[in-house]
């Protein structure tokens, strides 16, 4: 988003002429800069064979998915049903790696009959699988490498409490039943969590993820899932993508020559790629003065806009409205959810009238997505700027989106 001509643009377009189109609250995202991350990455590993897998949890309309497909990108899916949305997006089966949590042996049969790739990542899942399936399908193996790592406890995957992945210490195991039921590892996967700024965080988990490699002999692939951090702030740290490269691809292509075979290094990347490409607009409805405090009243709330509230996370909020304004003031920036939704603690910004809009930076990761009908109200729609032009892509709800799949009782009260 940029200032030009006393006006707030994205891709060129105006912000308030998308609120004029569109209406308030909304989603609008940027193909541009999902792009130009994505060639960031690509470039930065590029001394490595490597695949790309949108995380596609992170933001899942389908135009969005279909958008990565094109730039060359796999998938990772955590549900049945993101696999389905990708399969209805165009991608091949096999360009789909689904990696579930806790379901059940059932959902991941279901994927198996799609022709997905599997990721496993639970001892008793294992198991199930090989005694129904043995060598006939082939899998890979989720680690948990003990290490805790990212922004927030509850982004944390990787640590000796979390629910995700097998222990390495559990090895012996897995390859007791492999061993048993004469299956396939076709790849050995890892994601420690997500916001991660330390390099060396990385590197440390990989060498953890190559060491157990080394228990598999027909590895095609070794996935190290993603968690980079991106700039929430002016200023904002965020991972150095670069070097890292440098340094992964180096280690990578010595253990690709020590093991034999010219593995590929899948990343798994969602938030890197689609968090800044991402805005949400809301008008305000009520500047409110207290005592200790001046709010700014939205037209949404946490229904729409939950990483505030979930994660304690920082977004970036601009007075669209009025963007060379001479006086700034500091504002505590509210919804209007029935619970203390607040989207931001004194915050400076220029000042603001009721009627304005404000746009919220890094929303096209985990906001959309994390969204739902609390108080009744209807989410919003979601535009795609391509090329300089703009596209609906999702409409908004209405009431009959509410009441479509209830049941209502008669004669019974």
């Amino acid at each position: 988003m940029e200032l030009i001509n006393s006006q707030y643009v994205i891709d060129s377009i105006p912000v308030c002429d998308l609120i004029e189109k569109y209406g308030s609250p909304l989603y609008v995202y940027d193909t541009s800069r999902m792009e130009k991350q994505y060639r960031r990455l690509e470039k930065a590993f590029e001394g490595s064979r490597i695949r790309i897998h949108y995380a596609c949890k992170a933001l899942t309309n389908m135009n969005v998915l279909s958008f990565f497909k094109g730039l060359g990108s796999g998938l990772d899916a955590v549900s049945i049903q993101e696999v389905i949305l990708g399969l209805r997006a165009g991608y091949d089966p096999q360009d789909i790696l689904y990696t579930p949590n806790c379901v059940s042996l059932e959902e991941i049969n279901e994927a198996v009959d799609l022709g997905v790739r599997i990721n496993i990542d639970s001892i008793s899942i294992l198991e199930q699988f090989g005694h129904q399936h043995g060598g006939n399908v082939p899998i890979c193996i989720r680690i948990n490498p003990h290490i805790m790592a990212g922004g927030n406890q509850k982004i944390s995957t990787g640590h000796i409490d979390s629910k995700f992945g097998i222990s390495i210490y559990q090895l012996p195991h897995v390859e007791r039943i492999i061993e048993t039921n004469k299956m396939k590892v076709e790849g050995i996967h890892m994601h420690t969590g997500s916001d991660i700024l330390d390099v060396d965080v990385f590197l440390r988990g990989i060498e953890i993820l190559l060491e157990s490699s080394s228990h598999f002999k027909d590895l095609d692939y070794i996935d190290i899932g993603s968690g980079f951090k991106v700039a929430y702030r002016e200023g904002d740290n965020f991972t150095d993508i670069e070097s890292f490269g440098k340094s992964l691809s180096k280690r990578f292509n010595k253990f690709s020559s020590d093991y034999g075979k010219d593995l590929t290094l899948i990343f798994e990347p969602g938030k890197f790629l689609v968090s800044e490409a991402g805005y949400f607009m809301a008008r305000v409805n009520v500047i409110k003065q207290t005592t200790a405090t001046v709010f700014a009243g939205l037209d949404t709330g946490m229904n729409h806009f939950i990483r505030p509230m979930f994660y304690d996370a920082y977004h970036q909020i601009i007075n669209v409205s009025n963007p060379t304004g001479k006086k700034t003031r500091i504002y505590t920036v509210v919804g209007y959810i029935c619970e203390t939704d607040t989207f931001g603690w004194n915050r400076k910004i220029t000042e603001i009238a009721e009627g304005d809009i404000l746009a919220f930076k890094n929303a096209g990761a985990y906001c959309y997505a994390m969204s739902s009908n609390y108080n009744s109200r209807y989410r919003p729609a979601e535009v795609l700027l391509h090329k300089q032009r703009d596209y609906l892509i999702r409409r908004r709800e209405e009431m009959e989106d509410l009441t479509r799949n209830q049941v209502i009782l008669k004669d019974i009260f």
